[in-house]
């Protein structure tokens, strides 16, 4: 990628996902190997993922596959096998976690550097490009200056995270749910106890507050930033969400798409593949899975970023209850509901509670249940029927624009294809005869010239460079097309830019000297790669069965006493007073707070791994 060009990324959790997130106007989308993904319900075989790399590059789109696990050392050989086949797939980039990959012998693919890595500092960025990484996916947790000092000192591709779910435990440093029941997030399967209830207490057992959703945040959306980030130098803008079904894929790409575009065409940039998308639809971000939006600090600590009532999607306000009936209320406001529309509510104990929509009638609302509603109680529609169903159809169109010529030769008539990525290629039609309804003639040409069907160009502009007007058969024409349009697609095969990788095994010295668990080594080969670089001690990683008990398990930016308006604006010379949570199994988990840049370190109580 050049820094002319921008990228929209799409998750994919399949294949119809990934062709979905395309034809939206992803320019590429990233999608789970058969094994060693960290999302490991997410996982695509070498088939399926080789279906999709023919249909995005088509579009001159590319396919990103996650490795990025830890592995064990048994793993590593079947990992390295996999690898040569995604190659042979025609995958254009891996996005791994584990450095011991690049102890082995890899094709040339070009290697991304997951988020997991915790790519947060300019060293660290700068030891990635320096070993030989495409490509750095930066941590979510930093702000739009860290950015940009990171873009000053370095050359190397940036992505960063624009939309989707946020883990609120920095990233690849989480260890919460390991700690707890064997479950890794660095090993793809993450329990997300970030999501669960927790009570919250002072250091002597007092309790502040019950039973809520203390780490839960809310969703990132960077939509009032892309200009801001492009100008600070990133080429790849990715949405997360590989568990997500098609509706939220496909509405997230469109929003973004548009953005973006209009973005662009104010600069001298372009996105980073073929095609221009029409939908069949306005995407709107509050209509599928959202917890609520934030930009999570990223321009300064402005506004909540937790969603703790709940973690799940309660989507768009339409209203509040004005009265209720026996077997219907009648909602406020201005919003039009649907039948089989999805509504949810907070009960007076703030726990969320939901029904379906049977029957609307004006404003009169009769759902699948009553209980639970009340006068001015606020009504959410998390799952919007008739939205929906624009999203699961024949969504969105994309095609790529083509002009066509057709002029005289000695041996014919050349018919010449030239798209907009400057392709081009040239069928000649021997037999050519006067035509004596010249207007007719010429408006078959053009007629049957633009149609094109279900191939991927479309063509506005047809140039008869001929001095007389010649009738061709519509059968000889079409034909005489799909031949072009065969040709072209094979000149457009070969002229696709293929990306490629260099692993350097070099030993520029890696930022730290002496790595803790928090370095996640789990095999030799990231052991012995660290070492080639300078680091002196390597502490294995915590999935190696490392004793937890009292070590952090999770740090992070979110600060439970700023969410809960407790904070006094605590300095670093003096912090605020630890505090514990408890989980609903009576686990204890005490917080140091990390006061000044605003954050916590949740470490795991003495005795309590395992339990």
């Amino acid at each position: 990628m050049t820094r002319s060009t921008v990228e929209l990324l799409a998750p994919a959790k399949d294949g119809p996902t990934a062709r979905a997130a395309i034809q939206c106007g992803a320019d590429a989308v990233y999608i789970g190997a058969p094994r060693f993904g960290a999302r490991e319900a997410a996982g695509n075989t070498i088939s399926d993922i080789q279906q999709v790399a023919e249909f995005a590059h088509r579009y001159w789109a590319r396919v990103y596959v996650t490795l990025n696990t830890l592995l064990r050392d048994d793993e590593l050989p079947a990992a390295q096998k996999m690898i040569h086949k995604l190659y042979e797939a025609g995958v254009d980039g891996l996005i791994v976690q584990d450095v011991g990959l690049l102890e082995l012998d890899l094709p040339p693919l070009p290697l991304i550097a997951s988020t997991q890595m915790h790519n947060a500092t300019v060293e660290k960025v700068q030891f990635l490009e320096e070993v030989g990484f495409s490509r750095v996916i930066l941590a979510r947790e930093l702000t739009l200056d860290r950015i940009r000092e990171i873009r000053r000192q370095t050359q190397v591709e940036l992505e960063c995270f624009i939309h989707g779910a946020l883990c609120v435990g920095t990233s690849g440093q989480c260890y919460m749910s390991y700690a707890l029941g064997g479950r890794s997030g660095n090993r793809g399967q993450c329990a997300q106890p970030c999501r669960r209830l927790y009570t919250l207490t002072d250091r002597s057992g007092t309790e502040i507050v019950k039973d809520r959703h203390l780490l839960s945040l809310k969703d990132l959306c960077l939509a009032d930033h892309l200009e801001e980030l492009i100008d600070a130098g990133v080429t790849s803008f990715k949405i997360e969400g590989r568990l997500k079904d098609i509706p939220y894929v496909v509405n997230t790409v469109a929003f973004y798409r548009q953005k973006l575009d209009a973005i662009l065409a104010g600069k001298s940039l372009r996105h980073n593949s073929s095609g221009s998308v029409r939908l069949g639809f306005q995407p709107n971000l509050d209509k599928t899975f959202n917890r609520g939006f934030t930009d999570y600090g990223f321009a300064g600590r402005t506004g909540s970023v937790a969603s703790m009532d709940t973690p799940k999607s309660i989507g768009e306000y339409v209203g509040a209850v004005a009265r209720v009936a026996k077997s219907y209320f009648i909602l406020d406001g201005d919003q039009e509901l649907h039948n089989a529309d999805g509504l949810c509510f907070f009960d007076r104990g703030q726990n969320l509670d939901g029904t379906i929509v049977n029957r609307v009638e004006g404003r009169k609302v009769y759902p699948q249940k009553m209980s639970g509603l009340r006068v001015e109680q606020r009504i959410y529609r998390n799952f919007d029927y008739a939205f929906c169903r624009q999203l699961t159809g024949q969504a969105a169109e994309r095609r790529v624009r083509l002009t066509m010529s057709l002029r005289e030769e000695p041996e014919g008539l050349v018919l010449t294809g030239l798209d907009e990525d400057g392709n081009q290629a040239e069928v000649t039609i021997s037999e050519r005869q006067l035509a004596e309804k010249r207007e007719a003639a010429r408006q078959t040409l053009v007629t049957q010239l633009t149609k094109l069907g279900n191939t991927i160009f479309e063509c506005s502009d047809v140039r008869l460079q001929t001095q007389d007007i010649y009738f061709l058969p519509v059968s000889r024409l079409n034909a005489a097309k799909r031949e072009l349009i065969e040709r072209l697609t094979q000149v457009r095969e070969a002229n696709r830019p293929r990306p490629t990788g260099d692993v350097r095994r070099n030993e520029v010295p890696y930022p730290e000297k002496h790595l803790t668990y928090l370095g996640n080594v789990l095999n030799a080969k990231a052991r012995a790669f660290y070492r080639r670089h300078g680091v002196q001690t390597v502490e294995p990683a915590a999935e190696s069965g490392v004793d937890l008990s009292g070590k952090a398990v999770m740090t992070t930016k979110l600060c439970v006493r700023k969410e809960l308006g407790l904070c006094q604006g605590h300095g670093v010379p003096t912090p605020a007073e630890p505090m514990v949570l408890l989980d609903e199994e009576g686990r204890r988990y005490p917080i140091r707070f990390r006061c000044g840049p605003c954050g916590m370190e949740i470490s795991l109580a003495k005795s309590e791994e395992g339990q």
